[in-house]
């Protein structure tokens, strides 16, 4: 039923005209770019019952309260989706999950838009942590 979910998710980003660089179908991962949204190398894995959607965005030089507090915080504006870190607290990654068995088009969609939305309005502070990771970044 996984393999199913993965042809649906490819039609989708070819209909939404994303470019698939990479594409696993044992595995139901997609690795796609949108420049124009700033999306570079999303991975989409298909694991039923979810799509689980994550773009690496930057790692922290010198991770801290502060730029933790401040990821959080913008949580709160991100429509879908989330900052989260990886395991060593340094990575930070764009990340969300949304139900296979009811998922359109345009639902798909408002998720890749959100992201586009944030890298774009958040760009600036995000190149900030990645360079600095100190307090005043």
């Amino acid at each position: 039923m996984a393999n199913s979910y993965f042809y649906k998710i490819q039609n989708y980003l070819l209909e939404l005209d994303f470019d698939i660089q990479h594409q696993d179908e044992t595995n139901n991962l997609l690795v796609v770019s949108k420049p124009e949204l700033g999306i570079e190398h999303l991975v989409l894995g298909c694991g039923e019952p979810l799509l689980i959607l994550e773009q690496y965005l930057l790692e922290l030089p010198t991770p801290s309260c502060d730029i933790y507090q401040r990821l959080l915080q913008k949580n709160r504006d991100i429509i879908h989706g989330a900052f989260v870190l990886d395991e060593t607290g340094r990575k930070v990654i764009f990340r969300d999950t949304l139900q296979l068995e009811h998922l359109d088009r345009p639902e798909l969609e408002a998720v890749f838009n959100s992201l586009g939305l944030l890298l774009s309005e958040f760009s600036d502070e995000l190149i900030a942590f990645s360079k600095s990771g100190s307090e005043d970044a």
